[in-house]
Formats: structure tokens, sequence, C-alpha cells
């Protein structure tokens, strides 16, 4: 019975000295909080949640990545193969940025739909837009650091957009790049800045968290509180809520790391960036899309970045823009309708982003820039001097209480709605999200084992497309990310690894005479490229580099069933269609000219276990095998995604009936 009263005394004794623990209690405890606050309220606390998630993901990456143009590419694909969980870690970093991103687009969305930017709340705004201001710029950053080929040519095109600047542009360009074209310096830069730049978001968070303090939160009718009766404790009631809200958040944001790791990503990120190739379609992520389409609207370079550096600043001068004192667009009939037209706009501009820049995108966007500024420029100035706005409730605790005022739509009564809606908006980004690529034609869809929840390879099929691997397509292509060892994952022993690796010659050295060498491979090597350099490759193949096929599945729009139906698909040259020298026509490949001659025809490759061994047969089973080579995690990964979505459903279901039970004192 005298420990706690030890524990107490020492808590005591620290708090005379250092008050950490009454400040604490005083801002998540005892903080007096509307008690109408609806379940987008539920965002601010997601946004924190998701920095905390980012830090410490990141912080962990950062221990095994390496920041140099020759090694961070493999770095990045050493930490999801060879480094325990580190598919993991790097894969809820990943999507941890979309989801990140999502929360505050959201929480700001929220905040322009109940007019949380009007006095007294101007700075608290202001602190909120920094926030994202620098959300963008560490995005941005992090994006550059796998250094693929989005990575290299997003950075190349987006630091140019400075050179626009008058007289010091091309100063700043050369600032960043750290030389004269982006390359290990401003990889270096940029690894340092993605490092740093959480930390000072995190200490702009606490002054936004400060400043709410101060001027206390803004809710679902925008009104003050006047009373006791309009309050309640932060704690437990929107502690719990924010559980269950932090719950519900959970299992969309797993889905997308256990089942979708690259949907809101670009497949052109796994292909290892090269200056010398430029892709057909530079994009940013999908969370800068709109910003890119305002940029992309304005033919003039200076007036375009102008444009889209004023797409954001103008938010600052929200409070004067619009200057009706109703705050909630709740009681704000005509703003409402503007609100989700204004909705509607951003959607339609970030999908104009996502497109070639073309006709009839170019035009697209442009409208879609003209209705973003006209929003803040026209239509709320004009709202807010002639809008008839409906009558204000007396006070918060009236509606909630039961008064005669009628409550908020979306407010706690409407909080289920309010989260359906919220998982709504989220199943829409995802399926919205593979529609912002590049359509894919004639793609044979196929039904493939590892696809769905319970998804597994097929270990037969693995073996015989490692069969296919080896005997047709190892001639010209290289799988540098490939362990011999790994093999051992499709059934074969340990004798059988080493026989494998036995009879491939790798050179090693150099030796004690300083000579390179030339030896049998062993199971820790990896896959050799059957030529000694780059240039010997394009030699014999006409000038074409065959691709590396480790990651080859994951670097394709359409992945598997690309590939599939890459392999499957030459077809006779049709008579109105002229190809150059050495070229083959086959019906899937961008231009329809490919390099490489038809390799699978029926009964090629004779199988141990009697299997068909038709075409169609023969590229399914090395699709299979390149697919596990892009993904051998993807069991691990679905059984460990079960397994803790199952988890995150239960305590979920817990904490709703728990946040039921507090909250029926309020009612």
């Amino acid at each position: 019975m005298t420990a706690p009263g030890r524990l107490n005394r020492a808590i005591d004794w620290i708090d005379q000295r250092l008050p950490i623990i009454t400040l604490m209690k005083h801002s998540a405890v005892d903080y007096p909080t509307p008690r109408n606050l609806n379940y987008w309220w539920n965002f601010g606390s997601l946004a924190g949640f998701m920095l905390v998630v980012m830090i410490v993901t990141g912080l962990v990456l950062a221990m095994q990545f390496t920041p140099h143009v020759d090694m961070a590419f493999n770095s990045v694909e050493r930490i999801m193969r060879d480094v325990n969980y580190g598919w993991l870690i790097r894969y809820l970093h990943m999507n941890g940025a979309s989801m990140f991103f999502v929360v505050v687009y959201i929480h700001v969305f929220r905040g322009l739909y109940y007019g949380s930017y009007k006095p007294p709340r101007e700075l608290l705004w202001w602190i909120g837009l920094v926030i994202l201001l620098l959300m963008m710029a560490t995005a941005f950053m992090g994006y550059v650091l796998p250094w693929g080929q989005m990575s290299l040519w997003g950075a190349t095109v987006i630091t140019n957009l400075f050179s626009a600047v008058p007289v010091v542009g091309d100063t700043i360009v050369t600032l960043l790049w750290g030389g004269f074209s982006v390359d290990n310096p401003t990889l270096n830069r940029f690894f340092v800045l993605h490092f740093l730049l959480p930390f000072v978001i995190f200490g702009v968070v606490v002054l936004h968290v400060w400043a709410l303090h101060s001027v206390k939160s803004n809710n679902p009718l925008g009104i003050d509180i006047k009373g006791p009766q309009d309050v309640i404790p932060f704690h437990p009631y929107y502690t719990v809520k924010d559980l269950f809200g932090i719950g519900v958040f959970l299992i969309v944001y797993c889905v997308f790391v256990f089942w979708y790791p690259n949907a809101l990503g670009h497949p052109d990120n796994y292909i290892q960036a090269n200056p010398m190739v430029t892709p057909p379609h530079i994009v940013p992520e999908w969370y800068f899309l709109p910003f890119y389409a305002i940029l992309r609207a304005v033919p003039d370079k200076l007036a375009g970045v102008i444009a889209m550096f004023a797409a954001i600043l103008i938010l600052f001068a929200l409070p004067w823009l619009d200057s009706c004192k109703v705050r909630s667009g709740t009681f704000r009939p005509w703003f409402k309708v503007a609100f989700w037209v204004f909705v509607i706009d951003c959607f339609v501009l970030g999908y104009a982003g996502a497109k070639p820049a073309e006709e009839p995108w170019i035009l697209m966007g442009r409208l879609a820039s003209g209705y973003y500024f006209l929003h803040f420029l026209v239509i709320l100035p004009l709202l807010s001097k002639y809008e008839k706005t409906r009558p204000l409730p007396e006070s918060i605790g009236q509606p909630v209480l039961g008064g005669d005022a009628p409550a908020p739509a979306g407010g706690h009564g409407g909080g289920l709605a309010g989260g359906a809606k919220v998982l709504l908006a989220l199943a829409i980004l995802a399926v919205a999200t593979p529609a912002l690529a590049n359509e894919e034609t004639h793609l044979r869809k196929q039904d493939w084992s590892w696809q769905g929840v319970f998804g597994t390879y097929d270990e037969a099929q693995l073996r015989r497309g490692y069969q296919v691997y080896r005997e047709v397509c190892s001639a010209c292509h290289a799988m540098h990310l490939i362990s011999f060892r790994n093999v051992g994952a499709l059934g074969y022993t340990e004798d059988a690894v080493k026989q494998i690796a036995g009879s491939y010659t790798v050179t090693d050295g150099p030796d004690d005479n300083g000579d390179m060498f030339e030896r049998p491979a062993i199971p820790s090597d990896r896959f050799p490229s059957p030529f000694p350099n780059e240039n010997a490759a394009k030699a014999a193949n006409g000038g074409a580099l065959p691709p590396d096929l480790s990651l080859i599945v994951k670097a394709r729009e359409g992945g598997p069933d690309y590939v599939f139906s890459l392999i499957t698909g030459f077809a006779p040259q049709p008579p109105d269609v002229e190809l150059p020298p050495g070229k083959y026509y086959n019906t899937v490949f961008p231009g329809h000219a490919i390099s490489m001659p038809p390799q699978i025809t029926d009964g090629a490759i004779e199988f141990p276990d009697g299997a068909p061994n038709n075409a169609d047969a023969i590229a399914r089973d090395v699709t299979a095998f390149l697919q596990w080579a892009s993904e051998p995690e993807l069991e691990e990964r679905h059984a460990m995604g079960v397994k803790t979505v199952l988890f995150l459903f239960a305590a979920t279901a817990l904490m709703y009936a728990l946040k039921r039970r507090i909250w029926a004192k309020v009612h």
C-alpha cells in the first residue's frame, strides 16, 4: 500500500519543480472541449498520429539507407529484401505519406466548411497552412530518395521551376542541385532536409496545438462557448472517440500496406534512375496533382509557377476573403453548394494533372484552375455580402441536449454517418487512383494464385517459371537483386541451391596480385548478367538494353498482366505498319516495335512435372516467377495483414462499444 504513495510523492516532487504533469493534465484531460464535435474533428488527432508513424518509420529506414546515386536504389531494395521486416517499415512509410496527406487534406477541407479560419482563429489557421507547406517540401524530397526514374525526373522538373524567378532563379537552382544537374549532391541535400523537416513540423504542430488551446476549438455550429453546458472534458470523451477513429483509419491504412502497397505510387519509380532516358509522362505523387495541373494550365513558365504557389498562399487570405460573420457552412445554404463544387473542382484538377500534357486535359486543367481562383476571389466575397444565412442556435448545448434549434448535419448524432463518409472518401481514392495512370490496352487479364486476401504463390509454378527464366530469359536478362540462396524459397534443398549456384560463373577479386578472376558462384552471390557491361548488352540486342528482371512486374503499369500479355503479344506485322530494322511487332509494347524477338512457343520447354507447355502456360509460369522475384515477401505480407486487420476489427469494435457507453452520459 505504500508504493502508490511513494509514486504520488515522487510525481508531486517533480511537478512542483517542473509542472509537466499539470500541463499534460490541463491540455489532454481537463481541456474544455465543445460537446458537439463530430467525426470530422478526428482528423486532427489522426494527423498527429500519422506524424509520429512517419517519424518513427523514417528513423528506422534512415539507419539502412545510403544517400548516394550509385547505391540509393539498391539500398532501398536491400531494405525490402534483406532487413528483417524492412518491407513492412518501408511500406508503412511509403503509404503513410499518402495517408498523411489524405488526413491533412480532409482536415483542411473541414476547416474550410466550418469556417475555422475566421476570427479569432486566424493565427491557428496560418500555422496549420505552414504545416501543410512543410509537409509538401518534406514529401517532395522524400520522393526523390529511392532514386527511381520518377524520383530523378520529378526532382529535375520541380527544381527547374525556380529558374523562372527573375535575376536569382538560376542561382537558386544551382544551390538546390549542388551542381549543374540533379546528381549526388542533390540527393545528399534532400536526404538531410527530409530527415530534418519532420522535426520542424513537430515543433510547428506544438505551436498549432498551443494556439488551438488558446482560442479553443471551433465546432460544427460555428458559435462560441457560452457556458459550462457547452463543454465536456477532453478525456475520456474525445480520447475514446479518437481511439475509435484511429482504429477505423488503421484498418484502411493496413489494407493498402498489406494488399495494395504500390497502388498509390508510380511503377516507373521501380526503374533505377537514368539521366539518359526520360520517362514519356512525368507526374508527381497524387497529392501534388491539383497544383501540378494549375502549373501546366498557364503557358508561361513564370506565370505558371506564380499560379501554383498562389493556389496555396491564397488560403492565408481566407479570413478577409470570406468576411461573413456566420462561421459554419451548415447555416449558409449557398456557401454549402459552392463548397462542394469547389471540392469537385479539386478532384478534376487532380485528374487533369495525372493526364498527359495534351488536349482535352490541358483545357480541363485551365477551366478547373480558373474556377479554383474564382471560388476564392469572387464567389466567397460575394457570398459574404449577399448570402442570407439561417438562424443560429443560442448555444452549443441547446441542439445537443434537445433544444428547439436544429442540430447541424454531421453533428454528434450523425457521427456514424460521418465515419461512413470518411471510409467512402478513402474508398473512392483507392478506386480512382488506378484511373489516374495511363490506361494500358490489349492486356490479357489473368487469374493469379497470389491475388486476393489469402493469395499465395504456387511453388510448383514458381519452379517451372525459374526453369523458363534459366533456359530462355537468362541469355539476355540479369536479376541483380536476387541471390541464389533466395531460390530455396521455391522448394529447392540446400544442396540443390549450391548446385544451381555452382553452374554459374561470376567475376571476383582482386586477388593478391591485383587481378580479377572468375570462380563458380556460391549461394550468397546474385544472378549475374550474361554480358560484361551495358554496352556489350546493347551491342548484342540491336542497341536496346535488356532490362533487369528483378523488379519488372512492379516496374510496369498493369503488373503481371502486362508482363504476360507482352510475352504472348507478338503478332504478324500488319501491312500498314512499318517497323525499323531489327524490331518485332507486339500488340502490347508501347509503339508496338520491340527489340526482343518472340521467345516462347508451344513446346519450347519440357517440364519435369509434366505440366502443360503451350505458349500461354509457359508465359504464365515465367510471369509467376518474375512476380515472386519482385515481391518475395508477398505471402508473409498477406498472412500478417489478415492477422493485423482481424485484430484491428476486434479492437475497433471494442472501442466503439466503450465510446457508446461513455458518450451515453452526455445525451
